[in-house]
Parts: structure tokens; sequence; C-alpha cells
């Protein structure tokens, strides 16, 4: 449950911000709802969040990875929930998205897909634990274009999940849209 309220009255503001998300998700997102108590937070979250859907220098299972492995070791399931739904949505094999909590045992990542997941965990930890080593390798396989970009992303990850964690958001059900199986 939430530990700052969902609802609002409805103002232009409010019907704005409703509209988008119902046409962008299908749905309200919570971690939007919580912003709009400030909108000076929400705008600038908006504003991030639109920069962000630009970065293309890293493949896509790279990215779900730099997002998912983070909000798991948080223990975000918000963030857990909709990233599976997102990244689902474009293309990230779902055997990938399911075993990012238990990657290390999990035989479905590659060598740089397993690097990657070290070097959000490293990063994603208090005080982070990036190394020399680690990022030689990354810079081995990856452009230094993407390796920042990486960076980027796994600390971007870090605030979404620390906040939406904070304020208690759990998962919306995006996941089970994605594992409905046909009739």
């Amino acid at each position: 449950m939430s530990r700052i309220p969902l609802e609002h009255r409805q103002t232009p503001m409010v019907r704005f911000v409703q509209w988008v998300n119902r046409r962008k998700f299908g749905a309200q997102l919570d971690p939007g709802l919580v912003a709009l108590h400030n909108r000076r937070v929400l705008l600038t979250m908006a504003l991030t969040e639109s920069t962000v859907t630009r970065w293309k220098s890293l493949d896509p299972t790279l990215t779900a990875l730099a997002t998912m492995g983070p909000a798991a070791l948080i223990g975000c399931s918000w963030c857990l929930d909709f990233g599976y739904w997102e990244h689902h949505h474009r293309g990230v094999p779902a055997e990938k998205l399911r075993a990012v909590s238990n990657w290390r045992d999990s035989d479905v990542y590659t060598d740089l897909e397993r690097k990657v997941l070290a070097y959000a965990e490293a990063m994603t930890v208090t005080p982070p634990q990036v190394t020399d080593e680690m990022v030689e390798q990354l810079r081995a396989e990856l452009t230094d274009e993407q390796v920042v970009e990486l960076t980027a992303m796994i600390a971007l990850e870090n605030q979404r999940s620390r906040n939406n964690a904070a304020a208690g958001l759990t998962g919306q059900g995006f996941k089970e849209q994605c594992e409905l199986r046909p009739a």
C-alpha cells in the first residue's frame, strides 16, 4: 500500500497526467500519482523519462538488465512489475527478465550480460563496489558511449527504485498482462 495517497482532487493538471498515462501505458502509473503531490518533482521526472527514451546506444537486453538488476536488489516490486512489461514489449526474452533476481544461478545470460548484472549490483550496493577491472571488462566489449549510458541507466534505476520502494509502491499487474496465454 502506498505510503503517500494516490488520490487527487480533479484539476486540469491531474486530468492531463491521467490522460497521458492512459494513452501511453493503458493505466495510471502510481509513481506519477505520488509525484503529483509536488508538481516540480513531477515535471523533473517527466522530463528525465522523456529524454531517457532517446538513449539508444545499448542493446535492449542490456538496458533491461541495467534496470531490472538494481530493482531486484533494492526490492522495488513496482519497478520489477513495470520493467518486465516495458522490456517484454521491447522484445527482451522473458526468461532473461524472469531470471534477474537469481542471475548468478541462471544459465540464460551471456558473459557480457553477466558483467552488466555484476556492474549493476556493484553500483547499487552501499557503498558502491565498482572496480577498475569491472569497467575495463565492460570497455573491452562496449564502446565508451555505451559504458556511460549503462552507468547512467543503472544510476537512474537506483533513483527510481529507491523512490518507489520508499513510497511503498507495489506492482500494478503489468507483468500479468505479458503472462496471459491465449485460450
